[in-house]
């Protein structure tokens, strides 16, 4: 893991250090003492010793404290604060987070000019030119941009923003520490914004308030009263990239969005002294005399977020990289976002209803309608959105939001009741319905054009499945027998009144019609036979007889581990069946029958009719990235929290989930019995 160098030298490599604190938070606060402890700190409280440390938290007044008794006792200090990226709301809202990683500093405090920091030190003398370092800069600076993250992410990336062509003036709170100490004040801001009008003439002025102003719980500096004829007080949580984006100039103090405004390709003009100024990507008033030297914004990057943070990961309950702490951030912005204004369910039966909401009641708790026009009716009156659980969803009115199954489900069927880790929304139609352009779809095209850094990631997952034997459902099961000689071919067995089979296939339709197409086909090739793990369990309709099975193929294999069995063939034939993506994911070719959705891309054999509209060319490593990280929601099941792809691929390697309720393994030994009249519990 990169690790802040200037940290790892001052605390002389060390696994543990004596760190003692006065102020509360690092006591009460378990985030920030987990990240502490992982860091080789020891927190204690009482007098230290001239070998020990003092923690103090920034420049709060309780700061004083430990100043105070680490001069008194010839001590060393630590300061901490939070890292650039914090978490969804600030962290004096009600709701907020813990920390994503923090800034732990021996030389002094990255907003503070007037003693050089760690982070300082990293960016006056690393070298910052390693290739790998960089791109992983410029792919964290995209990632940024086009999730719209901050360190604070609570916002709604689609508000409304002005018209573009406006100066850009960015206010900050009172007392901030940063702006007390590069030595403004509230004249500063006033003059800042006087230079913005007078170097911007006839153009507008848009003053941003920060978000702990937004929510009422701590005053800015420029309130309304200096709004005017130019001047617009812009005080609702919107994105600063979008912001940025209609910005024709940049004015800030020491705000961290000056930063993200060199980030946006601004130069911003600075009234005080943050950590960003001086390298060469500012206008600064106050230039700080020791940074000379010239930065590019990707070596900026590099420093202030890769090397000089600590970051943290709560699933794993380990120190990370920046992309962990990135896909973290993204799933929990992901779902506040998409969960803020509330849901109503429609149509969800019973034991669905649990998942949902956990899935989706975190922000709001989601409220359940009998069916989808109750819940419209409800949501139209409430202000929420509606979703409907897709395959009994039919025709809904526009906006509602349909939910499935994700690709990487459980350990267990979903006929036999296993909740699901992973739940995809899809505001324009639902992955296995070809008839219509799904969300899938776009993310499948907008992949074609992944960094190197994305593209590795999903090289990664694809690695940890495949080297998993990770499935969608994961049944393991007995050994399988030897396997015949010869090409060998899986033909993958279906539920016969799938939707995906009856919306994806034209003509073939039926497990005995995929059979004699495939040896038609191949009449000199060793069929091998999988009835879907659903049918063989008595849990839907599509089971054959053997009989007739074995007039086609060449062996029928019941049960077993699909990774293994997809080790032993040589290629795959399907109807519109999820194994043929599991299949693509390790390399071996694939014929459908139907359209699903993994085909149509140029990655499959489609002998059946696929939409035209599927025009894009995505490899392998792109259509993994959009199927299993961009598309669906996760949600861990050791820790209950929203989580990227990656944590669920490990539980299901390692197993580490829960069993379901006795409720639900009763109700599923119950619906066994009624496999010929699924809708009543589907």
């Amino acid at each position: 893991m990169a690790r802040n160098p200037a940290h790892e030298t001052a605390a002389g490599g060390e696994t543990s250090r004596r760190l003692f604190v006065y102020n509360g938070g690092f006591v009460t606060q378990r985030r920030v003492r987990r990240i502490l402890a992982l860091a080789g700190y020891d927190i204690h409280l009482g007098v230290p010793g001239p070998d020990d440390i003092v923690g103090i938290w920034g420049a709060r007044p309780t700061a004083g404290r430990g100043l105070r008794v680490a001069r008194a006792r010839g001590a060393g200090l630590l300061r901490v604060e939070d890292a650039f990226l914090r978490s969804v709301l600030p962290g004096r809202a009600r709701g907020a987070g813990a920390p994503l990683g923090l800034m732990l500093d021996r030389r002094g405090v990255h907003f503070d000019p007037t003693v050089p920091s760690d982070l300082e030190h990293i960016l006056a003398t690393h070298p910052l030119d390693d290739t790998a370092l960089l791109d992983r800069a410029r792919a964290a600076m995209a990632r940024l941009k086009a999730g719209h993250l901050t360190k604070y992410t609570g916002f709604d990336p689609a508000a409304p923003v002005p018209a573009p062509g406006y100066a850009l003036v960015i206010d900050q709170t009172a007392g901030d520490a940063s702006v007390t100490a590069s030595g403004a004040d509230a004249a500063t801001f006033r003059e800042m914004l006087a230079v913005a009008q007078i170097e911007n003439p006839g153009a507008r002025v848009i003053v941003k308030t920060h978000p702990e102003t937004g929510l009422g719980l701590r005053p800015g500096h420029l309130g309304p009263e200096v709004a005017g004829d130019r001047v617009t007080v812009l005080s609702d949580p919107v994105s600063p990239w979008a912001l940025l984006e209609g910005a024709v100039a940049v004015y800030t103090v020491s705000s961290q969005m000056g930063f993200e405004a060199i980030l946006a390709g601004h130069k911003p003009r600075v009234f005080g002294q943050p950590f960003y100024a001086g390298w060469g990507l500012t206008q600064d008033e106050r230039p700080v005399a020791r940074r000379e030297r010239r930065l590019t914004r990707a070596q900026l990057v590099a420093g202030a977020l890769i090397l000089a943070p600590t970051w943290y990961d709560t699933y794993r309950d380990r120190l990370c990289e920046l992309e962990d702490a990135l896909a973290t951030l993204e799933a929990e912005t992901r779902t506040w976002r998409e969960d803020r204004q509330g849901w109503v369910a429609g149509g969800m039966r019973a034991w669905k209803r649990g998942t949902v909401q956990r899935f989706f009641g975190g922000v709001r708790a989601v409220r359940f309608a009998r069916d989808s026009a109750r819940a419209e009716a409800r949501a139209a009156a409430s202000g929420r959105r509606v979703m409907v659980w897709a395959s009994s969803a039919g025709d809904v009115a526009a906006g509602t939001w349909r939910v499935e199954d994700g690709f990487l489900r459980s350990r267990g069927l979903g006929a036999a009741l296993v909740p699901p880790l992973s739940l995809v929304l899809d505001d324009l139609g639902i992955h296995y319905d070809p008839t219509r352009e799904s969300r899938l779809e776009r993310l499948v095209a907008a992949a074609c054009d992944l960094d190197p850094v994305a593209r590795a990631r999903a090289g990664r997952l694809i690695a940890t499945l495949t080297g998993g034997g990770v499935t969608k459902y994961n049944l393991g099961g007995a050994t399988l027998p030897a396997l015949p000689p010869g090409r060998r071919i899986l033909v993958a067995g279906q539920v016969e009144d799938d939707a995906s089979v009856r919306l994806g296939c034209a003509r073939e339709r039926t497990n005995l019609d995929l059979l004699e197409r495939a040896r038609a086909d191949n009449p000199g090739a060793v069929l091998i036979y999988r009835p879907h793990p659903d049918v063989e369990a008595g849990l839907r309709p599509g089971a054959l007889e053997d009989a007739a099975v074995l007039a086609l193929a060449d062996l029928v294999l019941r049960g077993g581990g699909l990774a293994e069995l997809l080790a032993g063939v040589d290629e795959v034939w399907t109807l519109c069946s999820g194994l043929g993506f599991e299949a693509l994911l390790r390399g071996l070719p694939v014929t459908c029958l139907g359209a699903p959705f993994y085909a149509g891309w140029g990655l499959t054999r489609d002998l059946g009719p696929v939409p035209a509209r599927r025009a894009a060319r995505p490899d392998i490593v792109a259509l993994a990235h959009a199927v299993l990280i961009d598309y669906p929601r996760y949600l861990d099941p050791v820790t209950g929290r929203p989580c990227p792809a990656e944590v669920v691929a490990e539980r299901l390697a390692r197993g580490q989930l829960p069993r379901p309720g006795p409720g639900l393994r009763m109700l599923s030994r119950l619906q066994g019995a009624l496999a010929g009249a699924a809708w009543l519990w589907r």
